[in-house]
């Protein structure tokens, strides 16, 4: 059984990349029934470069900014016909403010808006984006790619083994049946590591053999996707460096897709040598991402 979001927390800073991701969470509240609360995490400009000083004036000033910007937002969702369960305005650092109320409240998701890949668009993904989807307990969708990304046509399910990524195809699924999109299952083989007179260089690929097993589990995953979508996932399996495959079937056919990746990335030997999978989806592709972090006592 797959289990969409009863309860939805959408982060606004008034942005366009916000307003698309208001966009994205109404949608998806229309369509899933869900509860929707919006939060704006201010932070007092002032008092972060001079600590030591005092500024109320300043304070209530930018706290009132804050509010109305806030107000604004929510009314710009209330006007889409969706319900605003709550409005909620924090000030501190923002990652830790919206994991912070996603917590209290026990949302099912998170929608934040990102801006698209570059170098500024990696400094704000660094900043505030990567925090989220580091620190959150609830999945965290990040909207991006500009108007024409959201609905999605497409929705490519990253597999890796892990427990994660099953939660994450098995969201996406339950997301994607609802929009009626293609979807693809994709698991990345990892390059083979072949050494030569003391040099390190990659082949195209690993033996095939050693992914008898995986693939028969590959195939038992699209089953169980399929039973969600009442349509079969496409399933593929290429081998290079993950993020640049997923980033080459994102771009492809140029339909608006959704990655869905689980947080703790590729596991086992890959993770050792390529890093946090879904931080890299994060960094190098401008698409709307869907992450699903481990469960609570996994973190431990």
């Amino acid at each position: 059984m797959h289990t969409l979001p009863t309860k939805i927390l959408l982060a606004t800073d008034g942005s366009r990349e916000a307003g698309l991701a208001s966009r994205a969470a109404a949608d998806l509240c229309l369509r899933t029934s869900a509860e929707l609360h919006v939060v704006h995490v201010w932070t007092n400009l002032l008092s972060e470069v001079y600590p030591t000083l005092a500024f109320e004036e300043h304070s209530d000033a930018f706290e009132r900014g804050a509010r109305v910007l806030l107000e604004q937002q929510a009314d710009k969702v209330r006007s889409g016909e969706v319900f605003v369960a709550g409005t909620h305005l924090k000030e501190g650092r923002i990652a830790e403010e919206i994991v912070g109320l996603a917590e209290n409240l026990d949302v099912g998701l998170v929608v934040v808006g990102g801006r698209s890949v570059g170098a500024i668009g990696r400094l704000v993904t660094g900043s505030i984006s990567e925090g989220v989807a580091r620190l959150s307990t609830a999945p965290i969708l990040l909207v991006r790619g500009g108007e024409g990304a959201w609905p999605p046509r497409r929705f490519i399910i990253c597999d890796d083994f892990s427990e994660e990524a099953a939660r994450a195809g098995t969201l996406a699924a339950g997301v994607g049946r609802l929009f009626g999109t293609r979807t693809l299952l994709v698991r990345v083989h990892p390059p083979r590591l072949v050494v030569r007179a003391a040099r390190a260089s990659y082949s195209e690929g690993l033996p095939r053999e050693l992914f008898k097993g995986g693939d028969e589990d590959l195939k038992n995953r699209a089953d169980e996707l399929e039973h969600i979508l009442g349509t079969r996932p496409e399933i593929r399996t290429p081998t290079g460096s993950a993020a640049g495959v997923i980033q080459k079937v994102a771009e492809e056919d140029g339909e608006p897709s959704l990655i869905a990746v689980g947080a703790q990335g590729l596991s086992g030997m890959p993770r050792l040598t390529m890093g946090s999978f879904s931080t890299e989806v994060l960094r190098s592709i401008g698409a709307p991402v869907l992450i699903v972090p481990p469960l609570v006592h996994e973190r431990r």
